[in-house]
């Protein structure tokens, strides 16, 4: 599969492409509405760091006890599952007077699962379109997330000002709706795509089987460390600028967006291998500017330069699929998933820990200096794998 064309022109990809969409776009204006709910309310940059990313963090449960059912339950049952569950406990926070120690739970709860939702659907994406697919397939994939974000975080901010954080919600639960009834209708009914019976010890065992791999281990820290601590900057828009926090979130999905067309349509292999390290680099740097505490035009310019850079992590999702036997694709890229978002949601806690001691811009120039440190000692076991790249990627 070389061409967007041929992507789309696939059975199912483009539903199943709509269904991940609308799940991206729900929790993005999910996110928002709750993180300013939660900071109108209390106050605390922590809370609401804590409230948008609270899901990420809790991931890091559902690794350690969901991931082998990745492979072990019926696809599309599951991506219909999940987010009608994300969508009844998101309703659930708009309920007038909920406490927000209650509404933060759900939070939390929302995170479990959502590690295995992360699995069984890049596991269905090799299904869909086979191995040598995936890199395009995740590509395009990691383009819908940006725009969503764009359009989520725009659409967002406006929605919290026109109407109110909870009646946001309750949009982004239905938007959780339609993503469930997408892939209920829209997908074709399979089998697990693995036998056995799932459990805490299966999943332990897996992981132990992914991590025993040094070069594995390099890029599964390259992959969740760095980007952790820069969407712990993130986390820091509303405390940082309440009233734009959302064009923030959307400078910094477009940057992402930009950084996912130029990895996964024009870089050819030999550029890919050159560019890895600088892109590692981009996705810190500019956030160091925050230590001056720039005002709106100049933070969102560096926040879009910066998400430039999460193009380095479709680089080094490549390299794991590379890496990884087959029969554990769908465990491999959960664990990915799930320790990506457990890193960012740890992040986010730290960073709003941090701007509660000194300020959102310290917190943040403090986050991005450690991201490059990490990024800079990973450097030695990230070299270029010594086997031909994979071909690139036709217009």
């Amino acid at each position: 599969m070389r061409t967007y064309r041929d992507l789309f022109t696939t059975p199912e990809y483009p539903r199943f492409f709509l269904a991940c969409s609308l799940q991206t776009a729900a929790q993005t204006v999910a996110a928002l509405a709750l993180g300013s709910l939660v900071y109108a309310s209390t106050g605390s940059a922590l809370l609401s760091a804590l409230a948008m990313f609270g899901p990420a963090l809790a991931q890091v449960v559902g690794a350690f006890t969901l991931l082998s059912a990745a492979d072990r339950l019926p696809p599309r049952a599951a991506l219909a599952g999940l987010p009608l569950f994300l969508g009844l406990a998101t309703a659930a926070q708009a309920a007038p007077g909920l406490p927000t120690a209650a509404a933060l739970t759900l939070v939390l709860a929302q995170g479990v699962p959502a590690a295995l939702g992360g699995g069984v659907r890049y596991g269905l994406l090799t299904d869909i379109l086979d191995r040598d697919g995936y890199l395009l397939g995740r590509s395009v994939l990691n383009m819908s997330t940006g725009t969503c974000q764009i359009l989520g975080y725009a659409l967002g901010g406006v929605l919290v000002q026109a109407l109110s954080p909870r009646g946001t919600l309750l949009i982004a639960a239905g938007l959780y709706g339609l993503s469930a009834a997408v892939a209920r209708f829209g997908l074709t009914r399979r089998p697990a795509r693995a036998t056995g019976r799932p459990s805490v010890a299966e999943t332990l065992r897996g992981n132990a089987r992914l991590w025993s791999s040094r070069p594995r281990r390099y890029v599964y820290l390259a992959l969740w460390v760095p980007n952790g601590l820069i969407v712990g900057c993130e986390a820091l828009f509303v405390p940082y600028d309440p009233r734009h926090a959302g064009l923030l979130l959307a400078s910094a999905a477009l940057g992402m967006l930009a950084g996912d067309v130029l990895a996964g349509r024009f870089l050819p292999p030999r550029w890919r291998a050159r560019l890895g390290a600088p892109l590692r680099l981009l996705l810190a740097t500019p956030y160091l500017v925050f230590a001056v505490r720039p005002g709106l035009p100049v933070a969102a310019v560096a926040v879009a330069l910066a998400s430039v850079g999460f193009a380095a992590s479709l680089l080094l999702q490549e390299r794991l699929v590379a890496l990884t036997p087959e029969e554990l694709s769908g465990h491999a890229l959960g664990l990915h998933t799930a320790g990506m978002l457990s890193a960012q949601g740890v992040a986010a806690l730290v960073a709003g820990a941090l701007a509660e001691a000194t300020s959102p811009s310290t917190a943040m120039t403090v986050l991005a200096a450690v991201s490059l440190a990490v990024t800079l000692a990973l450097a030695p076991g990230l070299r270029p794998l010594d086997r031909p790249a994979p071909r690139p990627v036709a217009p």
